[in-house]
Order: C-alpha cells, then sequence, then structure tokens
C-alpha cells in the first residue's frame, strides 16, 4: 500500500520553536509539558493530546502522538478498548517507524496519528479517518503557533493579566534555534520565573548535548 505524502515543514524547522516554547515552560516549573533531548522532543497540552518527535539515523524521524477528542484511527490496543474499528497507521510504513511506535505502545498510551520523515519527505499511511494532529495543534508546526503557545504558557502560569511579551523577544527565542541563554528566556518570562532553567531545557534540543531521553508518560490517555 503507497504511503500518502505530507505538507510539514523538515525537522530541522521546528527545533527553534519547540525549544522556545521548551523554555518558557521549563522557566515556570511546568517542563514535563514540552521538553526535548538531541533525540526525542515531547509536547502535551495539558488535557491528554500530545506528540513526540523521535529523531533516527540518516536524518530520518517519526512523529507520533494523539488528540484525546478527536483522533479517531483507533490503532491498536485503542481498537478494542473503544470497541471501534481500528486504522492500521503503519501499512506500508518501512521498518524503521515501529521502534518508535513500539517504546509508546510500551508506556500503554494510545496512537491517534504515526508520521514518518525519510529525510526529504513526511509521509503517514493511507487512511481516511480523522487521526487528530490538526487538531493537535502543534505550536512547533508555524512560527505563529508557537507565539501564541508562548504567551498561552506564560498566561497560565502567571495568570491571564500577566505581561504579554513583545513579539520581537519571542522571535529572538525562536530564531536562537535551541542555542538560548538565560538573557534571551528573562526578556520573554515575567520576573522571578528560572530563566537559567529555561535556557537549559531549551539547550537540551541541540545535537551534541548529553542525551538523556525525556520522560514518557506512563498514563493512559
Amino acid at each position: 500500500m503507497a504511503l500518502v505524502q505530507l505538507d510539514l515543514p523538515d525537522p530541522t524547522a521546528l527545533r527553534g520553536r519547540w525549544a522556545a516554547l521548551a523554555a518558557v515552560q521549563a522557566a515556570a516549573g511546568n517542563g514535563d509539558q514540552c521538553h526535548g533531548s538531541s533525540s526525542l522532543w515531547h509536547y502535551d497540552d495539558g488535557h491528554g493530546s500530545w506528540a513526540e518527535l523521535h529523531h533516527l539515523d540518516a536524518g530520518r524521524a517519526v512523529l507520533l502522538g494523539q488528540d484525546r477528542n478527536e483522533s479517531r484511527t483507533f490503532y491498536a490496543e485503542a481498537s478494542d478498548f473503544f470497541e471501534e474499528p481500528g486504522t492500521d497507521l503503519l501499512a506500508g510504513a518501512p521498518g524503521w517507524w515501529e521502534p518508535p511506535v513500539r517504546r509508546v505502545r510500551e508506556a500503554q498510551l494510545f496512537l491517534g496519528f504515526v508520521y514518518g520523515f525519510d529525510g526529504g519527505a513526511w509521509k503517514r499511511a493511507d487512511y481516511d479517518a480523522e487521526d487528530g494532529f490538526t487538531a493537535l495543534r502543534l505550536p512547533a508546526l508555524s512560527v505563529a503557533w508557537t507565539r501564541e503557545g508562548v504567551v498561552a504558557a506564560i498566561r497560565r502560569t502567571a495568570g491571564a493579566e500577566s505581561r504579554e511579551p513583545s513579539t520581537d523577544s519571542v522571535d529572538a527565542l525562536i530564531a536562537a534555534d535551541a542555542a538560548l541563554d538565560a538573557a534571551a528566556v528573562a526578556a520573554v518570562v515575567p520576573a522571578g520565573w528560572d530563566a537559567d532553567a529555561g535556557a537549559a531545557a531549551a539547550r537540551a534540543f541541540l545535537p551534541g548535548r548529553p542525551d538523556e531521553l525525556t520522560r514518557a508518560h506512563t498514563s493512559r490517555r
């Protein structure tokens, strides 16, 4: 079965955005919701929807996750649990997609989507069911969405009346492409937040950093 090609950014284009949000979440003390290492990036919206990007060799990557409300693919165990027809998210996929999927399944998480990047293009299995990826609205997919995610993270922790960071300061955080220092983080987050922790969280995304894989969620979504 032929795979379906997707119009998504190259993984390298996602790094600065993902790391910027991770920096703000870590500075706020909420680093479990968005964090990364040189081989695994994690995002959690705080309401049971999540995504992970697993970096493999030769520039390949697997992006997988679930939207708690909108994923209707019911892959593997989810089909039995929800008593719904399932979708084979690995139909026609090369074997290198399977290890990240296996690791997530071992953590007892349900999967709504599995996308593979072969070094040149993103692809997925051919199916018609809604997989939840669009509904998840992964912040790293665009600069605008990352800006929104940063502001939302600040408001959730500091309150709706908190000072909103300038667009320039957030864009500088993104443009640093994970190579952040505490001053760049402090320019975005409220006074008193841990800018050093934020900068460290962002730098963990860089190649060559000590590769301690991010903590996987273990509760069933």
